[in-house]
């Protein structure tokens, strides 16, 4: 890992966790030439979804932010494992697509995945600004509040 990107967690007070194993049958990154897409991520911590229910109904948008942001945390954590541990090798975060458990008539979904855009641009600085979806959902696996998933271009 760049000490550049090291430093901004430090300073953003986080620490990555291991790279959570699938809960299915699929495999949580795949590296296809330069590009290295990381299947979705729930908001865990200490191995349990963090934030859970519904936006709108029984989860308020800050809340939301806070599932979102630790969507964020392990996308990195599987970026982290798939680079060996060296996040300097991501050139870009390409995009990240959010899906937010959210009531019919919730419709910022988009301030919550903020959350996740937030923190990936603070620690990766230029290289984490991306392109992106916010998208409501009926459910989620795990009754979990926020899914996202994410492509990167990676140094060879």
């Amino acid at each position: 890992m760049s000490d550049e990107i090291a430093a901004r967690l430090i300073e953003m007070g986080i620490t990555l966790p291991e790279a959570a194993a699938p809960a299915a049958n699929y495999v949580p990154y795949v590296i296809s030439g330069n590009l290295l897409y990381i299947s979705g991520q729930l908001p865990l911590e200490g191995g349990k979804v963090a934030v859970s229910g519904h936006l709108g109904k029984t989860i308020d948008v800050a809340t939301g932010q806070r599932g979102a942001e630790l969507c964020a945390i392990n996308i990195l954590a599987q970026a982290k494992a798939a680079l060996g541990g060296d996040l300097g090798r991501i050139r870009r975060v390409i995009k990240l697509n959010g899906f937010v458990a959210s009531a019919p008539d919730f419709v910022e979904q988009h301030l919550v995945i903020n959350g996740a855009s937030n923190l990936i641009a603070g620690v990766l600085g230029e290289a984490g600004k991306h392109a992106r979806a916010a998208v409501g959902m009926a459910a989620l696996p795990l009754n979990a509040a926020v899914e996202i998933d994410a492509i990167m271009e990676i140094a060879e």
